[in-house]
């Protein structure tokens, strides 16, 4: 992934493909909420639609957790900072960004400059599920993760596999520990992202 000019957007891009969260679930999560005390664990409860909060989610598998690398938790701590409250992603007033804005000025930009073409309609265009089928797809076709876990991470039905994944949702460590395993299928940027202008910033160099 490219450095891009918006440190805020980048780490978005990177949460959504390392965690396979959608676009407007990753921009309703709140800090004090939806994130663990080590940045390693995030929630999944709300989404950002039109600019504003729904408590409903796609699908009813989609109130799930989703674990990160150690990697991208550095990120994540970083990114926040001193932060206690409010939304991750967020604007100078503290309202959530919208996902078509995310979308239109800044991922389309992006994957112009890295002269992606789509192969569906030969524009340089995405839609916001890029970054989840991308996770989706990595975890199936290039890691050992375990299909009930796969399908809590993404929010997929667990069918008739119900008790083992009763029991998945509640082993932390044995999620992490899998989380950690797999990785999650691309390189990071060198630089750490900086703290929202509302908040005081911190700049970090990182090499992973």
């Amino acid at each position: 992934m490219e450095e891009r000019k918006k440190e805020r957007e980048r780490l978005i891009f990177v949460l959504c493909g390392a965690g396979g969260s959608r676009v407007g679930e990753t921009l309703g999560i709140e800090v004090d909420k939806h994130v663990s005390p080590d940045f390693l664990t995030i929630s999944i409860k709300q989404k950002v639609h039109h600019g504003r909060v729904e408590q409903r989610l796609k699908t009813a598998n989609g109130l799930r957790q989703t674990d990160l690398h150690p990697a991208i938790g550095a990120l994540l701590k970083e990114f926040v900072g001193d932060r206690k409250t409010g939304f991750l992603f967020c604007t100078r007033r503290g309202t959530p960004l919208s996902p078509t804005n995310i979308i239109r000025r800044h991922l389309h930009k992006a994957l112009q400059q890295l002269q992606y073409v789509n192969p569906f309609t030969g524009t340089h265009k995405a839609g916001s599920h890029a970054f989840r089928r991308f996770r989706n797809t990595y975890l199936r076709n290039y890691t050992d993760c375990p299909e009930g876990l796969y399908k809590y991470w993404m929010g997929h039905a667990g069918k008739d596999m119900s008790d083992l994944y009763d029991k998945i949702k509640e082993d932390v460590a044995f999620r992490r520990k899998w989380a950690e395993q797999c990785g999650f299928g691309f390189e990071l940027p060198s630089a750490v992202p900086n703290v929202p202008k509302s908040v005081e910033k911190t700049e970090v160099q990182k090499s992973v």
